[in-house]
């Protein structure tokens, strides 16, 4: 669904898509032949489509969350943001967690959310945070 969507700019539900799936996932059979593909059922719910999008951008590494540890004290929020600013990164969400966590009382974890160009994008970012010293992991998808 995702594939198409991008590359042709067509929207199919699931099932519609399921020839596509089946030639990209038996390519060797199909290798040197000239193949047609019916694309049907562009009825799919825009919240399913939203949310097929959105994992797809996260599993290229457009889209991440990234968890650093901070100390709590002015500024500390400031200095990262400024990075993901030099880094040319759009940030999308903060999520500054001072209580529920087993840091001591001066720390906290910050969850924030942003919008990278690919991959190796967000490889820079997390570079420059650590280059930086902090301490900064990706929330893994489920």
């Amino acid at each position: 669904v995702s594939l198409l969507l991008q590359i042709e700019k067509t929207v199919v539900e699931g099932a519609g898509a399921a020839g596509l799936a089946a030639l990209l996932s038996n390519q060797e059979r199909f290798a040197g032949r000239t193949i047609g593909i019916v694309l049907c059922g562009g009825n799919i719910d825009t919240r399913l489509l939203a949310n097929v999008l959105l994992r797809d951008l996260a599993r290229s590494g457009r889209l991440a969350r990234l968890r650093i540890r901070l100390q709590d004290r002015p500024g500390a929020l400031f200095h990262v943001s400024r990075i993901f600013h030099e880094q040319g990164v759009n940030i999308i969400e903060v999520y500054h967690q001072r209580v529920f966590t087993s840091l001591p009382a001066k720390g906290l974890i910050t969850d924030i959310e942003c919008e990278t160009r690919d991959g190796a994008h967000l490889d820079r970012l997390m570079a420059a945070l650590r280059a930086a010293g902090y301490s900064v992991s990706m929330v893994e998808l489920d």
